[in-house]
């Protein structure tokens, strides 16, 4: 066993291409392991430089078709090949972090493999009927073979890599119940560490009366959802940050609706901003954990949450404990209810911000670390 400062570790990422939830994951994991090298299939340095230095990134095989134009959605049945390309006979402690891919490294039998996992592969698995329903519209229905084909010899790998860890970390129960269903493997539930001190309440002003969504505008993030449910109510002010495929229709769907606003992708601090100074956060989808919630309830925000997935595991709507509302089915009808039943015991929810701060502190990053450096304690990795 060796201190954590003495050991030659390793960070594996699927892609740094963009700073979302996954790779601010990734950003802790790295200042928890300064000396940390990183690994990923492909790079995007004006995007991610600034956090992941371009000296400390190894880059795979892939990067060059990138460079060259060629959209990563061509290379995913490459990414297998790209994952196990990477060499880590000189690291003492490889950390992979796994929405996808990343777990399928190969590491010698000396090396000690952590793998957090994000979600066993969605598109391969529980998503795969939804996901091509989605991407193989028009003249891209003649691509179902194809498609049909790439997903079935994903889903065999996929299996196979499963046992490739020494430990599998899963970042909600939500998530470990998915690895034991498809992997059929057993995890460690670790929930991943969210920011709370970028919220500073004191600075909080009162709200300005809008709902607030910051998400990718995915269908699989259902923003269409709320914009339903608010088109149902020209009241209440909806703001989105974001971007995303979805975009242009919704702002098509919502151009005779002033109450719902779209802001497209913004910086970190107008985030902050809108996550201080809105009454409460709007979170439609089906997730394995979603850290928003998470920093709206760090900001004494109460969320509008649909009650299933990793969201149920961080946001409290009991009889005698409540930081946000829940609703049971995903239609507008449904969230336009909750949305209303906030509105109705909104002070009631508000006033007790101490619980919204004890819950949001489950979450922090010092758990996180705590928790991390806990199970490499108990692996006989570091001392």
């Amino acid at each position: 066993m060796k201190k954590t400062h003495e050991l030659k570790v390793a960070i594996v990422a699927e892609l740094l291409t963009k700073m979302g939830g996954a790779e601010r994951v990734i950003e802790q994991i790295y200042k928890i392991f300064p000396q940390a090298d990183i690994f990923t299939l492909l790079y995007d340095t004006k995007k991610c430089g600034a956090v992941f230095p371009a000296e400390k990134v190894h880059t795979s095989f892939l990067q060059k078709y990138i460079q060259w134009g060629i959209p990563k959605q061509f290379l995913i049945s490459k990414f297998p090949e790209a994952i196990e390309s990477f060499n880590f006979d000189e690291y003492d402690l490889v950390i992979s972090s796994s929405s996808a891919f990343a777990h399928g490294i190969i590491t010698p039998t000396n090396t000690f493999h952590l793998s957090y996992v994000h979600a066993p592969m969605r598109y391969a698995w529980d998503y795969t009927h939804q996901y091509q329903k989605e991407k193989l519209t028009g003249w891209k229905k003649i691509l179902t073979p194809f498609l049909w084909s790439t997903l079935r010899k994903l889903r065999i790998w996929d299996y196979c890599a499963r046992d490739r860890a020494d430990v599998i970390c899963a970042n909600s129960n939500t998530t470990a119940k998915r690895i034991e269903k498809f992997w059929r493997k057993n995890s460690i539930v670790l929930y991943p560490p969210v920011n709370t001190k970028r919220f500073i309440k004191d600075t909080i002003s009162p709200h300005h009366n809008f709902y607030f969504i910051v998400s990718m505008i995915e269908p699989f993030k259902n923003i269409e959802l709320a914009v339903k449910a608010f088109q149902n109510m020209p009241e209440k002010k909806l703001v989105i940050i974001g971007d995303g495929s979805q975009k242009k229709a919704l702002e098509e769907q919502t151009k005779n609706n002033s109450n719902i606003t779209f802001l497209g992708r913004q910086s970190d601090a107008v985030v902050t901003q809108h996550m201080q100074n809105c009454k409460a956060f709007i979170f439609p989808g089906l997730e394995d954990f979603g850290i928003t919630p998470v920093e709206a309830n760090a900001c004494g925000k109460p969320v509008v949450f649909y009650n299933k997935g990793g969201v149920t595991e961080t946001i409290l709507d009991t009889e005698s404990e409540q930081t946000g509302i829940k609703f049971n089915e995903q239609t507008p009808e449904c969230l336009q209810k909750a949305v209303e039943l906030l509105d109705k015991n909104y002070e009631d929810i508000i006033a007790n911000q101490t619980l919204f701060t004890k819950q949001s502190e489950k979450f922090s990053e010092e758990r996180f670390e705590k928790n991390l450096k806990k199970i490499l304690t108990e692996n006989g990795v570091i001392v």
